[in-house]
């Protein structure tokens, strides 16, 4: 992708800043990289956690953030970077104290809703379902990712055994598990892989499966049970990841509908998006799918496998190019 307006002499120094979880780190090094596309930049990764008591404290109503500290944390010290991307809870006191230590030098992008002001922040970057508003928010349809066709190309390349000679139609399936108010019981654990198998044995294509850390053991079994013996692939997190080179080989991408991480990823390739139900009340989610929805990017499966296309989602390199016009009008 070309780079756009003003362009740094040095690289961009940018500290990505989060608790090191992949869900919440891959947030903010794809806005990382999506800025990198447009713009040199010199990425530093830190990973932090807070001590107890401080760990229990409103993110905003944190004392001395540095001496609070884990240990096993990345410092947090000086020379402060030129942008600080934030991620989940436990970068909110190190975004929020950046721009203090920085005496306002460093320009702070905070990622979801960091649950204090966002004048707190240079950008708050917000899921639109979290209704979050402000001069400097810019709400996005999902979440920020590292998709990108490069990317999932050579992940493809890559990989062996090659997903792209199996059976087409190929069917990657995202399983996710426990969340705040959903998860997947084993009645449907069960009701997913029976649906699944009914459409790889009427189209004689080819399963790729991955489940999540967030998958519950009872549903877990089931998948093993019910669904694993009909899957080219079944990974459940031992030896290589093969979720991106899926992404890349898949004709149809089915997520479950607790996840907006994989929804949004999924949603960034252009390919027919089916949403498997859970269990629980989806709350501020099911805006998310209508959004997605709307856009034509998904729809729920009630059994009947449809093909449809769209212009893929890219949020993420919307906002990156927010970020950097606005980052590059303070610094010009």
């Amino acid at each position: 992708m070309k780079n756009v307006g003003y362009q740094p002499a040095e690289p961009i120094r940018t500290w990505v800043v989060t608790d090191g979880r992949a869900g919440i780190e891959n947030q903010a090094l794809g806005l990382a990289e999506a800025i990198q596309r447009r713009a040199p930049i010199r990425l530093t990764t830190k990973r932090v956690q807070l001590r107890t008591p401080f760990s229990w404290a409103p993110p905003g109503f944190v004392p001395a953030p540095r001496l609070a500290l884990s240990i096993g944390s990345d410092a947090m010290e000086p020379p402060w970077p030129d942008l600080f991307i934030g991620c989940g809870r436990a970068s909110v006191p190190f975004a929020m104290g950046v721009r203090a230590w920085s005496e306002g030098r460093t320009f702070v992008v905070q990622l979801q809703d960091p649950r204090v002001n966002p004048r707190e922040f240079d950008v708050v970057i917000p899921p639109i379902h979290d209704k979050l508003e402000g001069p400097n928010v810019l709400p996005i349809v999902g979440a920020c990712h590292r998709v990108t066709p490069e990317r999932l190309d050579q992940e493809l390349i890559d990989f062996s055994p090659g997903l792209e000679d199996l059976s087409a139609p190929r069917f990657a399936v995202l399983i996710g598990g426990k969340s705040k108010r959903q998860d997947i019981s084993a009645k449907r654990a069960r009701e997913i892989a029976d649906a699944l198998v009914t459409v790889q044995r009427a189209t004689g294509g080819s399963l790729m499966v991955t489940l999540s850390r967030r998958t519950g053991d009872a549903a877990r079994l089931q998948f093993r049970t019910w669904l694993a013996p009909h899957c080219a692939v079944f990974y459940e997190g031992d030896g290589p990841n093969p979720y991106f080179p899926m992404l890349g080989a898949a004709d149809h991408i089915f997520v479950t509908a607790d996840s907006v991480n994989m929804a949004t990823e999924a949603a960034a390739t252009g390919k027919p998006i089916h949403v498997l139900a859970v269990d629980g009340s989806a709350g501020k989610l099911d805006a998310f799918h209508r959004s997605l929805a709307k856009r034509g990017c998904s729809r729920p499966f009630n059994g009947t496998l449809e093909s449809w296309t769209y212009p893929p989602l890219l949020e993420t390199d919307r906002a990156a190019a927010a970020v950097l016009t606005a980052w590059s009008a303070r610094v010009a």
